[in-house]
């Protein structure tokens, strides 16, 4: 055979494995990840080069060094649920008669439900780990398994589904703490480590840069100012360590995300809650059990093309006040229905749920600087936040809600009612027996989205809303899934 033919032969072959490993590597990538218990090893291993111990007689730097002070620090949260079964049957499974006549055995009307994550010690001393809150969320127990193996139970302290962070104190001794970092000096391009038990597969490590920061409008819910990072996050994570390359804690791993869900496995876009704000909303459930938010008090919109052309900005951009509350942080600073925040504290406010976002993230007492757009001008004002209103008592709103308990939606809900295109709610917390509110048919857990008294977009506005009772009050309810309009009597 001649050498040309011989070599066109061999191209032939070069092309056609190369298409076909081309097609295995796409049908590989295109397939969700799935987690999977490791493959045996084979019996005769390929051989493979091992990388170097050094290059031009320095040592490779290392993880391990720093790694050995923080995995004793990071631990594997469990917690458990009691959840009621729904019969098939309805009502009729709980008559004894019933089931007695038709032969129908007693069935469990109950199972547990199981949810694995992470915590991180801050505080070797009391104890104190903090985690996410939907680890933990309305869990009937919660256990701790240590780095050195012990498993104890633990005891919550408190959470906040906003924020989406939790403080549980597990009674141990011998324990270690991680140290914290300043989150505010991270930087783009920063080295991570994210460490955790993803999968219930106990402590694992892996590394990547600080992808962004001050991160939020990411499609899960709670108010927003994310630490993006490349770091594998998986499930089992939540509630983990984001470290800095000197070992400070820097956040803590809450999400990932991947537009198949997140057990579709990691796609390099993970989110951590920077510790700064973790470390805020922990002091604020030692101290009261609760968190305190400031608040503005004001009710704004979106900033279209057509406004921004009316309003003289060059984009559409902003945050458009419509409403400012009496006697709100707003109205104190002197803003004004038409101005345009464009900024606050020097971060960009690009619509209305940024700056949402932005005051969800600010306790009480907070100093803003505002920097404002008005009648086409620049204009910078300064407010005291004040703190939101949470819960009301209907009665002192009006006679017609007597025995009504009025509360505050948490942004999980808010934002749930808002991709279903209502702007806003008020949930009724409860509803005492026989008060004038039960006689109207209102129940606990029911969602106010519209009334006669006016619009409005949370409890505060809700409540300025009554500033002229209305003399006939109808309200439209939604309650498990459906809208019905109810006249208060």
């Amino acid at each position: 055979m001649k050498r040309s033919t011989r070599t066109l032969l061999a191209l032939t072959a070069a092309a056609a494995f190369g298409g076909f490993a081309a097609t295995a590597l796409r049908e590989t990538f295109d397939q969700p990840a799935q987690a999977a218990p490791a493959p045996a090893a084979p019996a005769t291993a390929p051989a493979v080069a091992a990388l170097p111990t050094a290059v031009d007689g320095k040592a490779l730097p290392s993880l391990a060094p720093m790694l050995k002070r923080v995995l004793p620090a990071v631990v594997s949260v469990y917690s458990q649920q009691t959840v009621r079964v729904a019969s098939p049957l309805g009502p009729l499974a709980d008559d004894p008669f019933f089931r007695r006549f038709f032969g129908i055995p007693d069935m469990p009307r109950e199972r547990v439900e199981r949810a694995l994550g992470s915590g991180v010690i801050i505080d070797a001393q009391r104890g104190y780990v903090l985690t996410n809150h939907h680890v933990v969320e309305n869990a009937d127990g919660v256990s701790v398994t240590l780095a050195d193996g012990r498993t104890v139970e633990a005891e919550f302290i408190g959470s906040d589904p906003d924020t989406d962070v939790a403080l549980i104190r597990i009674p141990a001794g011998g324990l270690t703490a991680i140290p914290l970092a300043n989150s505010d000096n991270l930087q783009v391009g920063d080295f991570v480590v994210a460490v955790g038990n993803p999968y219930g597969l106990g402590q694992t490590v892996t590394s990547g840069i600080v992808s962004a920061v001050g991160r939020s409008g990411i499609p899960v819910a709670g108010f927003q100012n994310f630490i993006q990072t490349d770091a594998s996050i998986n499930p089992g994570n939540s509630g983990g360590a984001l470290v800095n390359l000197q070992g400070e804690l820097v956040g803590i791993n809450t999400a990932s995300f991947n537009p198949r869900g997140s057990m579709a496995g990691n796609i390099g876009l993970g989110f951590a809650i920077p510790i700064n704000l973790a470390r805020d909303v922990e002091q604020q459930l030692l101290a009261t059990g609760e968190v305190r938010r400031g608040s503005l008090g004001v009710e704004t919109q979106d900033v279209d093309a057509r406004l921004a052309k009316g309003l003289g900005l060059e984009t559409p951009r902003g945050a458009l006040v419509t409403r400012v509350w009496p006697g709100s942080a707003a109205a104190a600073a002197g803003l004004q229905p038409g101005d345009v925040v464009l900024g606050a504290n020097g971060q960009r406010v690009d619509n209305a749920s940024a700056l949402h976002n932005f005051e969800g993230l600010q306790p009480v007492g907070s100093r803003v600087a505002l920097d404002v757009r008005r009648d086409g001008k620049p204009l910078r004002l300064s407010a005291t936040l004040k703190e939101s209103v949470r819960q009301l008592d209907g009665g002192s709103l009006d006679p017609r809600l007597q025995g009504a308990s009025l509360r505050e939606l948490d942004e999980n809900t808010r934002q749930r009612l808002r991709s279903n295109r209502i702007a806003g709610a008020v949930q009724i917390d409860k509803v005492a027996s026989g008060s004038r509110a039960a006689k109207n048919g209102l129940r606990a857990g029911d969602l106010i989205v519209a009334a006669s008294s006016g619009e409005f977009s949370d409890l505060a506005s809700f409540r300025a809303s009554f500033d002229s009772k209305p003399q006939q009050l109808v309200l439209q309810v939604l309650r498990g899934g459906r809208l019905w309009t109810a006249p208060m009597q």
